[in-house]
């Protein structure tokens, strides 16, 4: 378990208004022995019992995504993070996250099984549920004799989830809840036992949660739903038609379901995102291995400068988006401790812990998404005519990873809750924005600083650069806030445009500080490709931000105004020394080529 420092720590969002430095973060390298061997463990899991099946989740097989669920529980990979009392193993959360990053490289259907599952199956009963309730339901669900399922979506409330019409009505002799309603689009529903189910007891404003078992009278489900992808993923509608459950299976306090789903979104955002990794590495093996063998013009396809772009593109956005990802994981790690160690209960920390980086949680959620797209992509192009072909890998990777743009929240829905947390906590005073905001504005009337750093230190421009693109944010945001007050939130184009600049800033910024802590510990000429991704990662964002930064500005500001703000985005999404980008991105592709796979 990674110590905490007692120095001031970076809260969540805070790293928009503050410079990080490189011994700050946790970086996936510092990973220790026992924490790279669960890793492994899984990996030998998946190679030994998932890859050579396959082809089964791809032909509906519901039953063998059940019986490796069952295989992973009695590894102990259903319980990494439940307390050892219930039969767990008691791991830290970037262990549970490193687990969920390896299980879910082969098939969308497992990781979308195990997801919900140890996330949104099991989290709400670890971190709500009574003891009694713990004792009962727990162990099983940490071995896998028990499966979860979680039951919030309904036909009219999808990210509306507190709008939910299933209804649950206190019987005359008071010892049960009548539970009556429908639910669709629930995973595991077709082999769960345990559902987590929210309904609305009375007028109540928000939802309750109860815990209803499988073969409760009233419960019963639809057939399997056929989707685009994760074909073996069980999705069923669950219907309750005076459902019968226990007053004491009520999780939680009544009205307190929309705060439980809401944290365990939290969770399941940031799990979702480390998630898409091993995928994207796995289909940037394939395609280099194809390149390499696919032979035109008397070459290998690989030998092409486009191909090449393809790689090296591919490859720096799954490093850059594992090093955000690990990142987070190992700052929520690190509250969760800080608040035990300050007199708070296990469940309740973890609760804090992630709650404090929600707006992480929900950055990550649209990056780890959005590059797992992007990969697969242009994994299928590489292999061309054959990449449309299901007896090829691409396919079904392309198809599965669709999903994850809309699940745990769309990627709309993310990119705006990211602002709106960010000015929320403004406005409580939790976060000091408007001071930063309000000095940046100034610094627009003035002359420019001519002063440079010293270029012959690893990452100056680049970290100065940085700290401009967030003041490009900080001119965005305060100005948009000030133009709009209360109604900014009517203006969702503006906020996806200020959440665009912000996932990029801190995308970037976690790629140049991996590379920089790599550079320390072994020598740049060592970790010569992770600095060239960390700057091609860069410039992208750079170019990025000033995109969405420039629409922004273009749709509230007004002459004068407008011109000095574009001045400003203009001098703060420059670099003195232009990357020769071809350079760098045929630097990456040769060390994925000549290594014949994702070499990070």
């Amino acid at each position: 378990m990674a110590e905490v420092e007692a120095k001031e720590y970076l809260k969540g969002g805070e790293f928009l208004i503050r410079t990080v430095e490189s011994d700050e973060i946790f970086i996936p390298e510092d990973f220790s022995e026992e924490q790279k061997m669960m890793a492994q463990a899984t990996t030998d899991f998946i190679e030994k019992e998932v890859v050579p099946q396959r082809d089964r989740f791809e032909k509906k097989d519901y039953a063998f995504t059940e019986e490796i669920m069952k295989k992973a529980g009695e590894l102990g990979l259903l319980g990494i993070t439940v307390p050892e009392e219930f039969g767990g193993l008691g791991m830290d959360f970037n262990t549970s996250m490193l687990v969920c990053d390896r299980i879910s490289g082969v098939s969308g259907s497992l990781s979308t099984a195990y997801g919900a599952h140890t996330g949104i199956g099991t989290l709400p009963v670890q971190l709500y549920g009574t003891d009694a309730q713990r004792e009962k339901y727990l162990p099983g669900l940490a071995s896998g004799e028990i499966m979860g399922a979680y039951c919030l979506t309904e036909p009219g409330a999808g990210s509306d989830a507190n709008s939910g019409k299933t209804k649950a009505e206190l019987t005359e002799d008071g010892k049960h809840y009548k539970i009556n309603g429908q639910k669709i689009w629930i995973s595991n529903a077709g082999f769960a036992n345990l559902f987590t189910v929210f309904a609305r007891i009375e007028d109540d404003k928000y939802l309750t949660a109860f815990l209803v078992e499988r073969g409760t009278e009233g419960m019963s489900f639809g057939e399997e739903e056929h989707k685009l992808g994760i074909h073996a993923s069980s999705t069923r509608q669950v219907f309750f038609n005076d459902c019968i459950v226990p007053v004491e299976n009520m999780l939680g306090e009544r009205n307190g379901g929309f705060k439980i789903a809401m944290n365990a979104l939290n969770y399941g955002r940031i799990k979702l995102a480390v998630a898409c990794l091993d995928a994207a590495r796995r289909v940037i093996s394939y395609g280099v291995s194809y390149a390499n063998e696919r032979k035109q013009f008397g070459v290998s396809i690989s030998s092409f400068g486009a191909i090449q772009q393809k790689l090296a593109e591919m490859t720096t956005k799954t490093w850059v988006a594992e090093s955000a990802v690990y990142r987070a994981g190992q700052d929520i790690e690190n509250h969760i401790i800080r608040l035990q160690e300050g007199g708070m209960s296990s469940a309740e920390a973890k609760l804090k812990g992630v709650e404090e980086y929600a707006i992480e949680c929900a950055i990550l959620k649209v990056l780890g998404s959005e590059v797992g797209s992007y990969v697969a992509d242009e994994g299928i192009q590489i292999y061309g005519g054959m990449g449309y072909s299901a007896d090829a890998p691409m396919e079904q990777a392309y198809r599965d990873v669709r999903i994850a743009r809309i699940y745990e929240g769309t990627n709309e829905i993310n990119r705006l809750h990211s602002v709106a947390m960010l000015l929320k906590k403004a406005l409580k005073g939790e976060m000091d924005l408007m001071s930063p905001a309000m000095k940046v504005a100034g610094e627009l009337m003035e002359i420019p600083s001519f002063d440079t750093p010293d270029y012959s230190v690893l990452f100056a421009e680049e970290k100065e650069i940085i700290e401009k693109l967030k003041k490009s944010i900080l001119m965005v945001a305060g100005k948009a806030v000030e133009t709009f007050g209360m109604d900014l939130e009517a203006e969702q184009e503006i906020i996806m445009n200020a959440a665009e600049m912000l996932i990029e800033v801190y995308a970037a910024e976690s790629g140049i500080l991996r590379a920089e802590k790599l550079a320390k510990q072994k020598g740049e000429e060592a970790v010569a490709h992770e600095i060239n991704m960390a700057k091609l990662y860069l410039h992208g964002a750079m170019e990025q931000v000033a995109k969405h930064g420039r629409e922004a500005i273009y749709s509230f500001a007004e002459g004068d105004e407008q011109r000095m703000m574009l001045m400003g985005l203009k001098r703060f999404t420059k670099a003195a020394n232009p990357y020769n980008l071809k350079t760098l991105r045929r630097s990456i592709a040769a060390k994925v080529i000549s290594d014949n796979k994702y070499p990070f």
